[in-house]
């Protein structure tokens, strides 16, 4: 199967358990693989053959900045099923970095994997 790849989407959402977590936005990295068949929009050369990437990315990045997310996982998870939305996404990998997370580490990452199933 082919891919898109979105890579290093940085952008400040709201999230985290703890209450200082939640009182400004933080930092995330998202990168997303999408399983598409792309054979017929390197034929046509058509925008309306494969999955709009900008499309996408605008759809993200409102639902990300007007959500109040508790786990990273919830965060992926939502990008995820928006990915999905599109009937020619096959699967979305889709993994959130929470940079600076954790003392003395770089960031925190979840990657989750979800099919169309049928």
């Amino acid at each position: 199967m082919d891919a898109i790849i979105i890579r290093d989407l940085a952008l400040r959402a709201f999230i985290g358990i703890y209450p200082e977590e939640q009182r400004k936005k933080q930092s995330i990295v998202i990168n997303i693989a999408l399983s598409v068949d792309l054979r017929k929009p390197g034929k046509t050369d058509n925008i309306d053959d494969t999955v709009d990437y900008k499309k996408l990315k605008r759809e993200i990045i409102t639902m990300v900045e007007s959500t109040r997310f508790n786990l990273v996982e919830h965060c992926a998870d939502r990008i995820a099923r928006i990915c999905l939305a599109d009937r020619r996404v096959k699967k979305a990998v889709v993994t959130v970095d929470k940079p600076g997370a954790l003392r003395f580490a770089r960031s925190v990452a979840v990657t989750i994997e979800r099919a169309r199933h049928g």
